[in-house]
């Protein structure tokens, strides 16, 4: 069974009020992984779909709750009904691990190249490529969302969920 590992990024935390932004999907692919990053007006159901094609099992970190009803309520796209779903916030849970992923990857040990960047600042640097046309502020984003995914599939495999 293929693997994916999927984060998203948004302008707030309201479905209805507020856009996705960056959506991250990477596919096992052997022992590698092949990362690709739907942005703004590139994000449609059809390339989300297109992004986790081969996929058997999907894996978020508070998926359940956050990315993919954010992603039903804005795109009419349901992942669950297409993907198996495991979210690992709740393997962390079971084993005492609780806080947001950044707060588990600190526990772990799970290195960050750039641990000054969170949620708030995410939306900060979209607004700066958007009003601003800063290309430096949305590589910075697509890259925090890029460890976010890289970062799924390390806490999958430290927690050896299968």
């Amino acid at each position: 069974m293929t693997r994916a590992y999927l984060d998203i990024e948004t302008t707030g935390l309201s479905r209805t009020a507020c856009e996705l932004t960056v959506v991250g999907v990477a596919v096992e692919h052997g022992h590698g992984l092949v990362m690709r990053h739907l942005v703004g007006g590139q994000i449609s159901e059809i390339g989300i779909l297109a992004a986790l094609r081969g996929a058997g099992r999907l894996y978020t970190y508070n998926g359940s709750r956050f990315d993919l009803p954010f992603i039903k309520a804005r795109l009419g796209l349901d992942l669950r009904r297409i993907l198996a779903h495991t979210d690992l916030m709740y393997d962390c849970w079971e084993r005492n691990l609780k806080g947001g992923l950044k707060a588990v990857e600190r526990s772990l040990r799970i290195e960050r190249k750039r641990p000054d960047i969170d949620g708030w600042m995410s939306v900060r640097l979209w607004y700066d490529y958007v009003n601003n046309h800063n290309a430096n502020a949305l590589r910075t984003l697509i890259d925090y969302n890029a460890e976010d995914v890289m970062n799924l599939r390390e806490l999958r495999i430290r927690l050896g969920v299968v």
